[in-house]
């Protein structure tokens, strides 16, 4: 797997700042000691650096040395989860309930390893912009930057994005076009009743039948309501209701996520979804709330871009190991908010290696970003920008 040299030796700089950033994670949008780190690095090599971008986010301005006008976006997330790191490797988080298990650290190292190697080369004609943004664990921190002017203040003919995946092995990338990840909505039920002693139900309205009866139907949305072909989820995560063994509840609560791979899809579930509700609570004379927000769009990758990162990757880890047939995952990402306002691509990179917990899935507690990768990466976004940027603008 030819990674060039110099970015081959970029690899132990790039480990330290990777296992710095997962003992020391930060949520989203408190990404303050991360993205300061972030930006000192990137003024120290020469980039031109931009701060608090949809609250906490960094973009570095590069140049290269040939004229050009095409401008290029290379973006990586920064934030953690809130959950408690299980693992034992002697870089673990520092912070209680705080840890990286999606990767966020692994990516924003590499971005730092080609902003590095490109600063010291600058072998390209036009302007790379550097994105590291905030809070993508389900706070939208793309979409904040994009409202804060992102696209406006630095425009990007592509944008392109890269995300580690442990269930492929260590060298296989897989790129495709369209749908990489699916669209995300989220869900709050609340079914009233009227609360009474258990001994006497009768002198209530009991909200526990209906949401029971709701949940069938829930489960029922996809199987039998999804053509076969299509791809929908529906998971009920959270079911609360009551807090005494002899009062009945008045209240019971449901939430969780529905993911979807199309447009249509989304909306036609979600009318679905909104129908089973209402009809069910009606059904049983209960009150309903329903608070359903959507997230995520779906992450599409453009076709041009796509075929341009498949060139890219096959160079450096070789074309065998390319994966264009892998499915779209019912996974999110808040880059889809990005690839709305341009071109561009995200690509996902095998981990799964020799390293402790490279293999363990994704907002795992065990979970370990493998810095095996890291040059691969890095080698990706830097062909990425000469292919992007080969030839002086006529």
């Amino acid at each position: 797997m030819p990674v060039p040299d110099r970015i081959a030796a970029l690899t132990p700089e790039m480990t330290a700042w990777r296992r710095d950033f997962h003992a020391h994670p930060e949520l989203g949008f408190e990404e303050t000691r991360t993205a300061g780190l972030v930006a000192e690095r990137l003024a120290a090599w020469g980039i031109e650096v931009h701060q608090g971008i949809g609250r906490t986010g960094v973009v570095g301005v590069l140049r290269g040395a040939m004229p050009g006008n095409r401008r290029i976006g290379l973006r990586a997330d920064m934030d953690a989860l809130p959950m408690p790191e299980t693992s034992d490797v002697g870089h673990r988080s520092t912070y209680p309930g705080v840890m990286h298990a999606c990767g966020h650290d692994g990516h924003t190292a590499m971005l730092l390893g080609a902003a590095k190697h490109l600063a010291q080369t600058r072998d390209f004609a036009g302007t790379v912009h550097f994105i590291f943004q905030p809070a993508e664990e389900g706070l939208t921190g793309a979409l904040a930057m994009v409202e804060d002017g992102l696209f406006r203040r630095f425009p990007c003919d592509a944008v392109y994005g890269l995300h580690n995946l442990p269930q492929l092995p260590l060298g296989v990338v897989a790129i495709r076009p369209g749908t990489v990840l699916a669209a995300v909505d989220y869900f709050v039920i609340r079914l009233r009743g009227q609360s009474s002693h258990g001994a006497e139900p009768h002198r209530g309205i009991d909200p526990l039948p209906g949401a029971t009866q709701l949940y069938a139907a829930l489960q029922s949305l996809v199987s039998r309501r999804v053509d076969p072909h299509g791809t929908a989820v529906l998971s009920v995560a959270q079911f609360h209701a009551g807090t005494s063994d002899i009062v009945i509840p008045d209240t019971v609560e449901m939430r969780g996520t529905i993911r979807t791979l199309l447009p249509e899809m989304r909306t036609m579930m979600e009318g679905l979804f909104r129908q089973a509700v209402t009809g069910t609570a009606a059904a049983h004379g209960l009150a309903v709330e329903l608070d359903y927000r959507r997230s995520y769009p779906p992450t599409i990758n453009t076709p041009d871009e796509a075929a341009l990162a498949a060139r890219v990757a096959a160079r450096v880890v070789g074309a065998d190991a390319i994966r264009s047939d892998l499915p779209s995952l019912t996974a999110g990402e808040d880059f889809a908010y990005m690839l709305h306002e341009a071109p561009g691509a995200f690509v996902l990179l095998g981990q799964a290696g020799d390293a402790e917990g490279s293999a363990v899935p994704l907002h795992n507690g065990r979970y370990d970003f493998n810095d095996d990768l890291l040059p691969f990466g890095a080698a990706c976004l830097v062909g990425i920008i000469h292919d992007e940027l080969r030839d002086p603008a006529p």
